[in-house]
């Protein structure tokens, strides 16, 4: 898609956010304005999928069959099959998002008038031929029916739970609420996704693109579940190094999922894994792997709280690469139940219960394949607090010496947080088994606004440095393991890679010279100052 295309369709989709934005925040609208997305994108690919399934048939189009009929309900018996099989889901023609706008934008009649000429009270009588409240909640929940007792079950249950037609939040009235939906949907269908182009992701950049303004509009709340495209690129750039090809790629603390589609731009996937703690961000994941044409079968996104619950079909997952941003800092329960955990069990210590950094690390390396790669955002606290966490660094390093990399990245450059973060690197076989790199990445950023970005040339930097182990003055090192035992296993970027910047000698002579030449000035000053004060009869102030 070119520059001025995707621009365009950036303006698009924030003028359709336009009739929500006054009504309620941006983590509340983003799941109406998502989730028709969604419903647009499912709708567009069944019609295509039956257009091509009916070209050697006597009815050429999908909308053309006639539901309700004895031959309509064949067609549709046969095209319900193959769509479960193929999409994982069916609608009908009457059910399709252009068959609801289409109603819903239809001229209504003229309204009845009484004897006296006044219009009847009845709000409803007005909207009775672009009511479409009722029918869209049914087809959303249908969507979700269709799939029952078939492989793609679990992938669409409650897809669209956070999508509530009956909130007052929309509008007082029941003509209301309906009005300013059938504006989002009319709004939306100007939109031409691409569908029929293969290369074309349009729909895909749409939902990114949305999910990214509603994270940096709305602070922490809707920043939860998505990482920057520079960041996400960089961790993908990093597992996929020397790979064009990954059986599984996986997130433990996946979001929407914007991670785990940043691996498969650069390498192709197999499989992807995930798991999500927020039912709604869960929702959007699913809905996101969907729209950027993963295969229900293709995918296993699990609900629930990772550290205490971890998906039970995930147990034996070994994923060639792992990714994830998880929650800094965040709280846990640190049962000791865990100490007998198979993740957690060979350190010896579990993470603090009010930071399971560590905690996330351990999960992660648990599932990592041999001959995979880990990468991922912590705090910047975690290379150095002491305790339990200094205990898994040191045991990480010393004993498993999984430890590849460290980069130091700016503050500022996640939504809801302006606090230094890092990347940490693990590899189970690594290639330089004596050493770590260290990057320090956090000077070097543009300034947007209240948020910090790293650059695209600034992403290749790191990318180029850490593939070539390139040790650069003042921006990284190669530390040997001994150096950083020396450091108590401490990982401070600072202690390994020298940022000081010699200040400019001082002229001494000069600065007495200054100062007697500022003297002389002030005294003269103060003689005004007095001659003025003299004049008006007062007291002079010194």
């Amino acid at each position: 898609m070119s520059e001025a295309h995707k621009k365009h369709l950036e303006k698009q989709l924030w003028n359709i956010a336009d009739a929500l934005r006054s009504k309620m925040n941006a983590d509340e609208y983003r799941n109406y304005i998502l989730g028709f997305i969604f419903f647009k994108y499912l709708s567009e690919r069944m019609l295509d999928f039956a257009d091509k399934q009916l070209e050697r048939a006597p009815i050429k189009s999908y909308t053309a069959i006639p539901e309700g009929t004895d031959e309509g309900d064949r067609y549709l018996d046969v095209m319900r099959t193959k769509a479960l099989k193929s999409l994982g889901y069916f609608l009908k023609p009457s059910e399709l998002f252009s068959t609801l706008v289409a109603r819903g934008t239809a001229k209504a009649e003229a309204v009845p008038v009484d004897e006296t000429g006044t219009e009847e009270e009845d709000e409803d009588a007005t909207t009775a031929d672009n009511f479409i409240l009722e029918d869209l909640r049914d087809v959303l929940r249908h969507i979700e029916n269709s799939t029952q007792g078939t492989d793609s079950e679990k992938d669409f249950i409650n897809l669209f739970e956070d999508i509530n037609l009956n909130s007052t939040k929309l509008g007082r009235t029941v003509k209301a609420r309906n009005k300013i939906i059938v504006d989002v949907l009319r709004n939306l269908s100007k939109i031409d996704f691409k569908l029929d182009e293969v290369d074309a992701d349009v729909l895909g950049d749409a939902y990114e693109y949305l999910i990214g303004e509603f994270a940096s509009g709305a602070g922490k709340k809707a920043g939860e579940f998505y990482t920057p495209q520079q960041v996400s690129k960089i961790l993908a750039r990093i597992v996929t190094t020397g790979k064009t090809r990954l059986r599984s790629v996986y997130d433990p603390t996946c979001g929407s999922g914007s991670l785990l589609l940043r691996v498969a731009k650069e390498a192709k996937v197999d499989d992807f894994y995930g798991q999500e703690q927020n039912p709604t961000t869960y929702n959007l994941c699913r809905m996101n792997m969907i729209l950027h044409g993963v295969h229900f079968s293709k995918f296993d996104i699990h609900n629930d709280d990772t550290l205490e619950h971890p998906a039970p079909h995930h147990q034996d997952l070994r994923a060639e690469a792992v990714v994830a941003n998880p929650p800094f800092s965040a709280n846990w329960s640190q049962s000791q139940v865990f100490m007998t955990d198979d993740r957690f069990s060979q350190y010896g210590k579990l993470a603090p219960r009010t930071k399971a950094d560590f905690a996330f690390v351990q999960h992660m390396i648990h599932h990592l394949h041999e001959n995979g790669a880990m990468a991922c955002v912590l705090p910047h606290g975690a290379l150095f607090r002491g305790s339990s966490e200094a205990h898994i660094r040191e045991y990480l390093i010393k004993d498993r010496n999984y430890l590849d990399a460290v980069i130091g990245l700016p503050a500022n450059i996640f939504y809801g947080t302006s606090i230094p973060t890092c990347i940490l690197v693990f590899k189970k076989c690594r290639e330089e088994g004596e050493n770590v790199l260290f990057i320090d990445a956090s000077q070097e950023f543009e300034k947007e606004k209240n948020q910090n970005r790293l650059s695209d040339e600034q992403v290749d930097k790191i990318i180029y440095t850490y593939r070539d182990r390139q040790a650069i003055e003042k921006y990284s090192y190669v530390a040997t393991l001994e150096e950083i035992a020396e450091n108590d296993y401490n990982l401070n970027i600072p202690r390994y890679v020298d940022t000081f910047e010699e200040e400019e000698p001082v002229d001494l002579a000069e600065v007495s010279a200054a100062l007697k030449r500022l003297n002389v000035e002030m005294e003269a000053t103060d003689q005004t100052i007095a001659g003025f004060c003299q004049e008006l009869g007062i007291e002079t102030p010194f």
